[in-house]
């Protein structure tokens, strides 16, 4: 009788266990999709390295990526769990990730010349527009989308406040390629922080708080 009461009060343990174990899994299933979505991008380049110079990051480099990858996931899980809107999640997934690349982009390589130009860090403000607009908004439709909205007039207005600081030399068909290749850079951006204005505003449409 001691050997079968044991037996139950452990079969009973184990899949009191197992059954929390899946419920806090599907709770979390999106938090652990992207833990396994960083960490397969970040093998990228760790592999990379092994068999080509072309690709040579540090352990700073590893972790400014990671942070980044990081608060991007975190970023849509936060706008996910607010509602189960599709649009809504659409929305916050296009300006996440619109605001990841830019960040990426910005501190690789730099959009207006090379990442030592120091133009480049009016960049690094433009997501910090959506921010703080999230936030006064109380992350609700309407006024995502005119956070949204704010973020794209900003991204819109870097490279004219660029060209204001410091006038660029156009003397030769190669540097007016460049400026021109500048706009058209920041023209996707702006169009990407306008379509999540957009999403954001349709969102609103079906609900609005």
């Amino acid at each position: 009788m001691f050997g079968c009461a044991l037996w139950m009060f452990v079969e009973t343990s184990a899949g009191m266990i197992r059954e929390r174990m899946t419920v806090t899994t599907m709770r979390n299933k999106r938090l652990i999709g992207i833990v396994l979505a960083i960490t397969a991008i970040l093998l990228v380049p760790l592999i990379a390295m092994q068999f080509t110079d072309e690709v040579d990051w540090t352990l700073f480099d590893f972790v400014v990526a990671g942070v980044l990858l990081a608060g991007t996931g975190l970023a849509y899980e936060l706008g996910a769990r607010m509602t189960g809107n599709s649009v809504y999640r659409a929305a916050v997934g296009v300006a996440v990730v619109t605001a990841l690349i830019l960040f990426w982009l910005n501190l690789a390589v730099g959009l207006i010349g090379s990442e030592d130009n120091p133009v480049n860090t009016m960049y690094f403000a433009v997501p910090l527009v959506g921010f703080f607009g999230a936030l006064i908004a109380r992350f609700r439709p309407n006024g995502m989308a005119r956070a949204l909205f704010a973020t794209a007039l900003a991204q819109a207005l870097v490279p004219v406040i660029a060209m204001i600081i410091k006038k660029p030399a156009v003397n030769s068909t190669e540097a007016l390629m460049g400026v021109v290749g500048v706009l058209i850079l920041n023209t996707y951006f702006v169009a990407l922080f306008g379509l999540s204005a957009v999403l954001f505003r349709r969102a609103s449409a079906t609900h609005p708080t």
